[in-house]
């Protein structure tokens, strides 16, 4: 798509042009897009100037003297809250009148709004359109008397004389009095009339109607200012100094409490929580709980709580001891206090250098000249990440026991703390108590900031000395600190947006030079809003990604309501996600605690990348010694978008991990101001996906001239490893014996039951579907409705539905529909068949005779009778025993050890071996196979044969027929036909096999290690998820007509993660709510969804949650222990 695509299409423009007049002026329709009486406009006016008209009467009476102010604010409310309920009682009665008979509406499918047919100016149609009426009749009655208190009070706050006496400007007077019951008048119609849709739109649904109450607490705000000032300042100093003085009136007690419970607020408490209920449960029902809680995951066990419970002794110990003996000390550069500032200052220098070590990037500008270089496998990187290692674990003791320490011991000798009665000392000390647990190196930076100027300015006079304590400085700082860094990547997210909307050719439209002219000319005004953003802590937003911005609501760090992980767009490669997700939780784990990851905060964005995965991680919490985060996986198909960003994501990795031989020491970031910022390697556990063009090999005559004596070897082992397993079941041959005598007489029965059926699977010449037919039946149909079921249970089991024949002596017809449905090649491949024999449906089944084995033992080893009836000529026999590989049968005979009997002959594989009546029942059984996906035919099978016989979807044959007919012997059949191919393909690429224990080491290592099949199977995803270490699977194109093998390859490999900006990733999810959720633009082609390899659009519009975003993994919350 160009750069010039349509921000909205024309009819989202219409739409947006009707919207946005009704959100601004609280909900007024003026715009319908459809001719309306005129008395359809002037209801809307009168509803909305009503709250003025009833606040003029109040005004006026007050400014006539008749009425004291609060006496005109009651009056005023009063007679709103009786046109409030008057309007909702209306409603009502509408409804109530039209419920027998009820005007039909005209659907306009131009439009998303119903045309409504006016028949009066107070008709039951005009009341429902202009006032829609409250859902619950609480909201009907709270709203209403919501409308009269808001309306009270802005009449008392409006009142002229009050606002000359503040302004002393009559023109002033005006304007806000203008404005203000402008203001009043649109929340009120918000409110009582009608909801206007909001750009501040959070959730899709309003269920509790509580939009229609934003704009009257914004209200509600303003005015209030007065009476917070008086009256909430007055009670919370109250209350603070009470409880600071009357519940702990000692000092010491005030610190050993801040200690204690900042500590243990900073604890993963919904773990320890967990694990306690678990111990409990255990403790109580030991017997029942041991395996139904044996699954349960537990982070938390005996150590972690001995950890615990020995690191708040001594922070209690030590601040106890501190404040108690050398708390008294004044400030100077030799007291105690000054001393853990030095310490504080040193902690801070060391830990920065040993983190940003850990990382690629030396603030995110140099190369780090200590980071591994040419990571490419494991190993390697491993052993030069030794010294790393090393470095993270010092790095981790010092953040985690050191440094709390040292600022507990700065906070207990801080002079502030000697008298506890200030609510701000409570405040700020309480708050930092926890922020030392909590979120320690923010705590750190604080505190030497804090010490610092304290350090330099020594003059006791100085305001900063003098009015403020210890912790309403680091709450001053912090909030400082948490506002500019916020600032420096809202300034950095807006200067990308706004240099790319030029460099980027793709991202150049007409409308660019002109942006970036007032972006340049208003400078200072895009400072103000970046200021504003940053303060309020709210997302900017760039409307449409364009650098036209504005300042979001707030919202939460994590952006979307919902629980976590509770939806995703789950398709068939969500298993990829789900096999590697513990791996690479586990792999952060380490990142994390070491310091690799850089400063994670909640609310942080990482992305990593291997091959075609990527995964988005938020941290959503984090606290002492855990973080909590939330992995999700976007989707495997590249689009045209998805491939160039992702395309930027490989080179900025590549550029960082791979392509370092030649590169100078400290050398710049060579993609410095992109909002991905490359941090380390990790290794993680998952799959690496290979795939191959298959030509040269799947099309050569001598590999398919091979392809079926080696089935017959693989068939052969793979029958005799089931009788083998089967026969661990029977303890002695003569249990085997007995146990087929009295299925026999079962068999038999049923064989007398089915009748015919028995028979029909014997004659390779007679029709499956003749006994379905009955006199009811409609001959042109195409198939009885019993063949139907089992075409459709067959597809169930994966397998090929089988072609039936028509009655015997008809032409076979079908439905119109039905030959629509069916491909060419289908179409093909069914057989018309004319004046088939007739079958004897009297006549009973033939009984196989019994096998004499010549040893005992063989009835271990012999397969099912059913597996023998394939309706094969006896010259088939004949040529198979000739093909019949002998000597590799008594190989794989030779090679069982019958260790699960308990009395064996020392002679009985070589009396297997001897028994021909065994081998004659693998010959027939290997014969059925081989009629089964081969036919009779001894010719060479083509490529597209065996592409089809591999995926199960042969043409339909009697001996397909037959096969199908016994699910077990046709799944084994497959199987052993795809590690055929597989061989095939081995001996193409490795050499051919030598001998007969190498060709049983590749099919026991088939067996063992791979799954061998299609994608697109159910086993394929259970092999993925139960981590075989390798899985094979074959493909076709058939634009290219070429054949493909992909395979996945089990191993420990560096997944490579970088940081994002996450005020971009706030922004750009801030305009995908405006825009999906207001705005209504859901079009897969709009602007600010296409590719922007610079800000990284569209993998960020990815990774929202549903239903805005499509992630096709979003995993639950996942706590990972820092220790």
């Amino acid at each position: 798509m160009g750069p010039d695509v349509p921000l909205l299409n024309d009819y989202k423009q219409e739409f947006f042009l009707k919207r946005f007049p009704q959100t601004v002026l609280g909900g007024p329709r003026f715009r319908l897009g459809y001719c309306a009486p005129p008395y359809i406009y002037v209801n809307q006016i009168i509803l909305f100037l009503t709250p003025w008209l009833w606040g003029g009467v109040g005004t006026l009476l007050y400014q006539l003297g008749v009425m004291k102010d609060f006496c005109t604010a009651a009056l005023s409310g009063g007679l709103m809250f009786v046109t409030a309920l008057a309007l909702q009682m209306t409603n009502l009665y509408a409804k109530q009148k039209t419920v027998t008979v009820e005007r039909m509406q005209i659907q306009n499918t131009l439009t998303d709004e119903d045309e409504f047919e006016f028949s009066s100016c107070v008709g039951s149609e005009t009341v429902k359109f202009i006032i829609p009426g409250k859902k619950y009749i609480i909201n009907t009655v709270f709203h209403s008397l919501l409308a009269g208190v808001l309306c009270g009070l802005g009449t008392w706050y409006l009142l002229p004389n009050r606002i000359t006496l503040l302004y002393s400007n009559i023109g002033g007077t005006v304007v806000i009095f203008v404005l203000g019951w402008v203001t009043i008048c649109i929340g009120e119609y918000s409110l009582i009339v009608n909801t206007a849709t909001e750009t501040a739109t959070f959730q899709a649904l309003d269920t509790y109607e509580i939009t229609a109450l934003m704009r009257p607490f914004y209200i509600f705000v303003f005015i209030a200012v007065d009476l917070a000032h008086r009256l909430l300042v007055m009670f919370l100093i109250s209350a603070g100094t009470a409880i600071a003085s009357y519940f702990i009136p000692s000092p010491l007690g005030v610190i050993l409490f801040m200690t204690g419970f900042g500590f243990i607020l900073s604890l993963n408490l919904s773990e320890i929580g967990f694990a306690f209920k678990h111990t409990m449960i255990s403790h109580l029902a030991s017997r029942k709980s041991k395996n139904t809680h044996r699954g349960l995951r537990i982070q938390l066990g005996w150590r972690e709580l001995i950890f615990y419970v020995t690191v708040l002794t001594f922070a209690l110990t030590e601040a106890s001891l501190l404040h108690q003996f050398a708390g008294s000390s004044s400030l100077s550069q030799a007291s105690p206090q000054a001393i853990a500032s030095y310490i504080l200052i040193l902690l801070l220098a060391i830990m920065w250098i040993l983190r940003e070590i850990q990382r690629v990037y030396l603030f995110g500008v140099f190369r780090n000249p200590f980071y591994p270089k040419d990571v490419r496998t494991v190993a390697v990187f491993m052993e030069k990440q030794r010294r790393l290692m090393k470095v993270g674990v010092v790095r981790r003791i010092l953040l985690t026991l050191v440094s709390p320490f040292a600022m507990i011991a700065f906070l207990s000798l801080d002079r502030s703390l000697q008298n506890l009665h200030s609510v701000s000392v409570s405040i700020g000390f309480t708050r930092i108590f926890r922020m030392v647990w909590q979120n320690t190196e923010n705590a750190l930076l604080d505190m030497v900031v804090v010490s610092a100027a304290q350090m330099l300015v020594f003059n006791p006079d100085l305001w900063w000395n003098r009015s403020l304590d210890t912790g309403i400085k680091l709450l001053l700082v912090g909030l400082l600190r948490d506002r500019l860094f916020q600032f420096l990547s809202k300034l950095h997210f807006a200067i990308a947006i706004l240099l790319t909307s030029w460099t980027e050719k793709k991202q150049r439209r007409r409308s660019s030079a002109a942006l970036i002219a007032l972006n340049v000319a208003f400078f200072p005004v895009l400072l103000a809003l970046v200021a504003v953003s940053a303060l309020l802590s709210s997302p900017l937003l760039p409307l449409f990604t364009l650098p036209v911005f504005l300042v979001g609501f707030p919202r939460p760090l994590r952006s979307w309501p919902g629980p976590v992980g509770g939806s995703a767009c789950v398709c068939s490669d969500t298993v990829y996600y789900r096999q590697l997700v513990p791996s690479l939780a586990a792999a952060l784990q380490s990142a994390l605690a070491a310091g690799g990851l850089g400063l994670s905060l909640p609310g942080s964005h990482y992305l990593c990348r291997f091959q075609d995965r990527l995964m988005w991680i938020l941290v959503l919490e984090k606290g002492f010694t855990y973080c909590g985060v939330n992995i999700k996986g976007l989707e495997l198909q590249e689009t045209s978008c998805h491939a160039a960003e992702a395309h930027r994501v490989d080179e900025i990795f590549e550029m960082a991990f791979e392509h370092q031989e030649h590169t100078r020491i400290l050398s710049p970031n060579p993609h410095f101001g992109h909002i991905l910022t490359p941090c380390t390697v990790v290794p993680v556990r998952l799959y690496s996906d290979a795939r191959n063009v298959l030509s040269g090999i799947i099309d050569s005559h001598e590999n398919l001239k091979h392809l079926k004596d080696d089935f017959v070897k693989v068939l052969v082992w793979m029958l005799v490893q089931y009788c083998y397993k089967k026969s661990k079941t029977w303890e002695s041959p003569g249990s085997a014996s007995k146990n087929k005598q009295g299925s026999l007489p079962e068999n038999q029965h049923s064989s007398a039951v089915k009748g015919p059926r028995a028979l029909r699977e014997e004659d390779s010449f007679s029709v499956d579907t003749a006994e379905d037919w009955t006199d009811d039946s409609d001959i042109f149909d195409f198939e009885p409705s019993s063949r139907t079921r089992d075409r459709k249970d067959l597809g169930q089991l994966g397998l090929t539905p089988k072609v039936h024949l028509s009655i015997p002596g008809s032409v076979e017809t079908q439905s119109q529909d039905f030959l629509q449905e069916m491909s060419p090649e289908d179409k093909l491949n069914r057989a018309v068949v004319f004046g088939l024999p007739a079958v004897d449906r009297g006549k009973q089944p033939e009984v196989l005779p019994r096998v004499e084995f010549s040893c005992s033992y063989s009835e271990l080893l012999s397969i099912p009778e059913d597996w023998r009836t394939a309706p094969v000529p006896s010259s088939k026999v004949s040529e198979m025993r000739q093909r019949f590989p002998e000597e590799w049968y008594h190989f794989v005979l030779s090679q069982l050890d019958f260790f699960h009997l308990k009395e064996k002959p020392p002679s009985l594989l070589t009396d297997l071996m001897k028994d021909k009546a065994l081998k004659d029942l693998y010959i027939h059984g290997v014969l059925s196979c081989c009629f089964g996906l081969f036919g009779l035919d001894n010719a060479v099978p083509a490529p597209r044969h065996v592409f089809r016989a591999y995926t199960g979807g042969i043409p339909w044959s009697a001996g397909l027929d037959w096969l199908t007919g016994k699910p077990e012997l046709f799944q084994l059949a497959l199987k052993a036909f795809r590690y055929t191919f597989k061989l095939m393909l081995d001996k193409a690429s490795l050499g051919p096999v030598e001998n007969f224990e190498e060709l049983v080491s590749y099919l026991e290592e088939y067996e063992s290690d791979w799954y061998i099949g299609l994608v697109s199977d159910l086993e394929w995803q259970q092999a993925v998820l139960q981590e075989k270490p390798y899985l094979f699977s074959l493909g076709h194109d058939p634009s290219m007509g070429i054949y493909t093998g992909r395979v996945l390859t089990l191993q420990e490999l560096l997944v490579q993660v970088g940081k994002l900006n996450a005020e971009a990733v706030r922004g750009q999810w801030a305009n995908l709510s405006w825009e999906l959720l207001y705005a209504t633009n859901d079009d897969e082609e709009r602007y600010s969804i296409q590719a922007h390899p610079a800000l990284l659009r569209n993998l960020t519009v990815q990774a929202a949650d549903p239903p805005l975003g499509y992630p096709v993994y979003s995993s639950q919350l996942l706590q990972l222990p820092l220790f």
